[in-house]
Parts: C-alpha cells; sequence; structure tokens
C-alpha cells in the first residue's frame, strides 16, 4: 500500500538547520509530485513547496522562500526539504504529500504521519 513516512524533525535554535526526509513506497514515485505541508497549533494547514516530477519546484509559503528548499532522489524514492535560518514561526508538524501534479495548493491524494518541529532556544 502506498506508504509516505516523515523523518528529521525534531528541536533547533532560531537561525538552524533542519532536513527533513519524506520516504515513499506503494507507488510509482518517478511520476508523481511530492509536496510539504505544514500545520501550526491554531492555524490552518499550508502548502509550503511542491516539487513535480520532472523536478520543477512550487513555492506556495512566502514566508520560507530564499530559506527552504525541496529536492528529490528518484533512486532512493525520497524527497528532501531543506530548512535554513529558522524562525520560532516555522514550528509545525510537517507532512509529506504525494498528487499528480503541485497544482493543489495543500490539496494531495496520499499523506505521511507528519513530523514535528519546533524552533525555540
Amino acid at each position: 500500500q502506498v506508504q509516505l513516512v516523515e523523518s528529521g524533525g525534531g528541536l533547533v535554535q532560531p537561525g538552524g538547520s533542519l532536513r527533513l526526509s519524506c520516504a515513499a513506497s506503494g507507488f510509482t514515485f518517478d511520476y508523481y509530485a511530492i509536496g510539504w505541508v505544514r500545520q501550526a497549533p491554531g492555524k490552518e494547514r499550508e502548502g509550503v513547496l511542491c516539487i513535480s516530477s520532472n523536478d520543477i519546484s512550487t513555492l506556495y509559503a512566502d514566508s520560507v522562500k530564499g530559506r527552504f528548499t525541496i529536492s528529490r532522489d528518484n533512486a532512493k524514492n525520497t524527497v528532501y526539504l531543506q530548512m535554513n535560518s529558522l524562525k520560532p514561526e516555522d514550528t509545525a508538524v510537517y507532512y509529506c504529500a504525494a498528487n499528480e501534479d503541485c497544482s493543489g495548493g495543500d490539496v494531495y491524494d496520499w499523506w505521511g504521519q507528519g513530523t514535528q518541529v519546533t524552533v525555540s532556544s
């Protein structure tokens, strides 16, 4: 069955970096777009970045522009979210999700279980 498993979350100080990984299985990874969506406590879900099957990135959250990048390794069926210059407002549960393309914002067919990112001193 389809599985998306996030890893790499944790506690980091403001200004620090984290790299999240999303390992996928159960579908033809090369054909799908993979996105990262986050949800902070008391806030609505927010699309962050998405990468298409042909490696084109789509930015949804202007607040992460210049700080977060998304990449994929089709040989490993894995997508990465590199997060630099982290701010307390980046604190959220981060989910990876799969869809046919990156047009949906925060709408995806399949979802992982999420990984917590906490930015605090």
